[in-house]
């Protein structure tokens, strides 16, 4: 054992082997520093210099969000025309399921069928008066009347 700790001793240098400190220790004094008599000197070149600094950076600041104004609108346009035309293709297709039944309760052949089931039966001669040809032989105006026999099918 003895062999090995002497060993070690030769390996470590002879400064490190030193645990005490010889040395003048390290004092800090904390010392009040008056700054208010210092008087700050304006330099025109570094005022010029902030003034295009924030007038450049302003200017950037603009051009940005100007970019990004005119992105966001481009986006919120696109989902409008989209909206425009989904809803026009709905209405399309609406349109075109009104007309095909408006033409299927327009037809003749339905509307005489239907009449005949409520019991209507065709106009007799001279019961049929077109206005067309009316006008032509009277000149005066010509005004509905009922006569007193008629009856009204539904009331």
């Amino acid at each position: 054992m003895g062999m090995a700790t002497a060993a070690m001793g030769m390996a470590v240098p002879e400064a490190r082997r030193k645990t005490f400190f010889t040395g003048t220790p390290e004092i800090y004094f904390a010392k009040a520093i008056d700054n208010s008599r210092l008087v700050k000197v304006e330099c025109p070149g570094r005022n010029r210099e902030m003034r295009q600094f924030g007038t450049a950076l302003s200017f950037l600041f603009l051009l940005v969000f100007t970019y990004a104004w005119q992105h966001f609108r481009a986006i919120e346009y696109g989902y409008q025309v989209e909206s425009a035309k989904r809803e026009l293709s709905n209405l399309t297709e609406m349109n075109r399921a009104l007309r095909l039944d408006d033409a299927t309760l327009r037809d003749p052949e339905r509307i005489d069928l239907l009449a005949r089931r409520m019991g209507l039966v065709p106009p007799e001669p001279g019961q049929v008066i077109r206005m067309d040809s009316a006008s032509a032989d009277a000149s005066g105006p010509v005004m509905a009347s009922v006569e007193p026999g008629a009856e009204v099918m539904g009331q």
